[in-house]
C-alpha cells in the first residue's frame, strides 16, 4: 500500500505543472437532480475560471456565479476543480432568496472535439428559502466557443535560433572570427 501511495503522490505533484484548461470560453446545458439550466464558463487566468449557471426548477429559478480553481488529474484534458460563489433566485411561494455555494467536480475536454464533459456536487446555503441547506449534483455538456491559443514549442532550447545567416549578417556588419577563418570577405 505504501508504494502505491507514493506513486499517486508523485503523479499528483508532477501533474500540477501542466496547464489545466484547453479552452477560453465554453457554454452548454446543465442537468441537476431536479433542475435544468445553462452553464457558461470563462477562463480568467492559467488555472481559474468563472462559471455562471442559470437554472430552472419546478418551483424556482436561480442564477449562480462561481469562481473555480482547476487542477490537472491525468494530463491537461482531465481536471478536477473546486470553487465557491453566490446565488440569487426566486421561489414560487416565498419570493426572492440568496445564498452561498461551493462546488467540487471533474472535467474532461474531449480529444479532437470541441466539447467539455463535467460532473460535480454543489452544496448551497440559502437565506430566505424553505430549505436552508441544499446539496445538488449536476452534469454539464459544454461546447467550446473560444479555444486556447496553442503555444509553439521551440525545438531549439537556448532562445531564438537564427536560421538565416544573411539576415544576421545584415544586423552585424563586422566579420566574426569564424568568417575570417573560413576566408569569407565582406
Amino acid at each position: 500500500m505504501r508504494p502505491f501511495f507514493l506513486l499517486i503522490l508523485l503523479f499528483v505533484t508532477t501533474s500540477q505543472i501542466v496547464v489545466a484548461q484547453k479552452y477560453r470560453t465554453a457554454v452548454g446545458p446543465r442537468f441537476e437532480s431536479n433542475k435544468i439550466g445553462l452553464s457558461v464558463q470563462q477562463k480568467v487566468h492559467e488555472r481559474g475560471t468563472i462559471e455562471g449557471i442559470a437554472s430552472l426548477g419546478e418551483r424556482e429559478y436561480s442564477g449562480t456565479l462561481l469562481y473555480e480553481w482547476h487542477f490537472p488529474l491525468l494530463g491537461e484534458r482531465f481536471n478536477y476543480y473546486l470553487g465557491a460563489g453566490a446565488h440569487v433566485g426566486n421561489l414560487k411561494d416565498q419570493g426572492v432568496f440568496t445564498g452561498a455555494d461551493a462546488i467540487l467536480g471533474i472535467e474532461y475536454k474531449v480529444n479532437g472535439l470541441p466539447f467539455l464533459l463535467s460532473a460535480d456536487i454543489k452544496p448551497a446555503f440559502h437565506i430566505s428559502h424553505e430549505d436552508w441547506v441544499g446539496l445538488s449534483s449536476g452534469v454539464s455538456i459544454r461546447y467550446v466557443i473560444v479555444k486556447e491559443k496553442k503555444k509553439k514549442n521551440p525545438i531549439w532550447p537556448f532562445g531564438k535560433k537564427d536560421t538565416d545567416k544573411k539576415k544576421r549578417r545584415s544586423d552585424d556588419d563586422k566579420p566574426t572570427i569564424f568568417d575570417i577563418l573560413k576566408g569569407k570577405e565582406q
